[in-house]
């Protein structure tokens, strides 16, 4: 039994040899895969961090409020602001036109007269407190209050620019303006009341403050550090699935050129065949998992990127792998049974993997997903594998934990390659 799994094994080592574009898609097609988006999202996240965006801001107030969005803008690290285009002061003409070719990202225009507006309203809105409270000073005049009309702050945003974009920077504007009516409510209190009677601290009461985990004793921040921690399991992942190419092209050649006839003349069973391509296709799982490993601890501080943080995981990261490894299998046996040509099995494995990985939350965040798609995700093999390794790698899970993760790939496993086996047998007795 063990000389016949072993022969079985040096079958498919033989047959992965001779098939040097299949080798090539195990391994160097991974490692591009994992260095090159990689170095994409660490180049976008350092522009977005390390580099200011350019800002059109349209001044008709010219007032204190203006003024206070000016500063604010300018501390910020995050924000140019550009007032002038070719020395000539910008328009809410200009600027619409310059963001809606795209030269510019977004434009703040500020109305006129909203500073005094803003005072006014407040004025009249404190007087009418102060005078309910019975403070108000007898001698005031009882004019008519004028009526002030509410004022908008308009953004002009590229069309091409993110909604996540747009939501940050009205959140931010909306921010940045109630801390200015916040502080002239204060100040037009102190005035009603006398400076020297009562003394309003406008400190922020509340704050916020990230806690950031700790994984042996070093803070996990969601940086380009972070950007690597996601992407090597999440390619080496991809990676896995894609040997359901070879092995369902494999298995599909030996059923046309009748080596699987000739194989069942001996006295070997299918399930022999079987368990010789699983561990066959374990160890290529496994090298595939260790060469991402190997090329993100060793050779991505060499291109200027973050070392790949495994230090007190490799045991575990190991074990998601190779049970990732094993659902890859299953899919691949199944797949490679049921079709009858190479035309059928290889274009259906390729969509299949690039489908489980996009339901699976390898290219997009799960809880990003709408509601249906959420749900639909918790059935991809590549979700299940994922969770496992974010729970060793980001969350510091323990294996007890990840059994859930690993006992649905194993599951999935064994029913694929029992299916496999019904719907061969199935075959034959026709």
């Amino acid at each position: 039994m063990i000389y016949k799994i072993w022969m079985s094994i040096v079958k498919e080592f033989l047959l992965l040899k001779r098939d040097l574009g299949g080798l090539i898609i195990l391994f160097v097609m991974p490692l591009v895969l994992v260095i090159a988006v990689t170095l994409i999202q660490d180049s976008t996240f350092k522009a977005v961090t390390d580099s200011k965006l350019q800002i059109l801001l349209v001044d008709k107030d010219h007032g204190s409020v203006s003024k206070t969005v000016f500063e604010n803008l300018e501390k910020s690290k995050y924000f140019t602001v550009v007032t002038q285009i070719d020395n000539k002061p910008i328009t809410e003409e200009i600027a619409k036109e310059n963001v809606y070719k795209g030269k510019f990202q977004l434009a703040i225009v500020i109305p006129e007269n909203l500073s005094s507006d803003l005072q006014e309203k407040v004025n009249q809105n404190v007087e009418k407190i102060v005078s309910n409270l019975g403070l108000s000073d007898s001698t005031s005049t009882t004019e008519p209050q004028r009526v002030i009309k509410e004022k908008e702050v308009k953004l002009y945003f590229d069309p091409a620019v993110q909604m996540s974009f747009k939501n940050a920077v009205m959140s931010s504007i909306d921010k940045m303006i109630s801390q200015i009516e916040t502080k002239s409510i204060y100040s037009t209190f102190q005035k009603q009341l006398g400076e020297e009677t009562i003394d309003f601290e406008q400190k922020n009461f509340i704050t916020f403050k990230e806690i950031i985990p700790r994984i042996n004793n070093k803070e996990v921040r969601p940086n380009s550090v972070h950007s690597v921690q996601h992407n090597v399991p999440a390619w080496t992942l991809f990676a896995i699935f894609f040997i359901v190419i070879p092995l369902s092209i494999n298995i599909v050649k030996e059923k046309s050129q009748g080596t699987f006839v000739r194989l069942r003349t001996n006295p070997v069973s299918n399930l022999v065949v079987i368990i010789g391509k699983t561990i066959t296709y374990s160890i290529i799982c496994m090298i595939q998992f260790y060469m991402m490993v190997a090329v993100a601890v060793f050779l991505f501080p060499s291109i200027g990127l973050p070392s790949l943080n495994i230090e007190g995981h490799f045991v575990l990261t190991s074990v998601v792998a190779l049970f990732s490894g094993f659902g890859a299998i299953g899919f691949g046996i199944l797949l490679g049974t049921v079709a009858s040509t190479q035309e059928q099995s290889a274009p259906f494995g390729a969509t299949s993997v690039i489908i489980l990985a996009a339901i699976g939350g390898v290219w997009v965040p799960v809880f990003a997903m709408p509601k249906i798609m959420q749900y639909i995700a918790k059935s991809s093999p590549m979700n299940w594998g994922l969770e496992a390794f974010y729970d060793v790698l980001l969350r510091n899970s323990s294996f007890v934990e990840i059994i859930p993760q690993i006992t649905l790939l194993f599951l999935f496993f064994i029913i694929t390659t029992s299916i496999a086996l019904f719907y061969d047998k199935k075959k034959r007795a026709v």
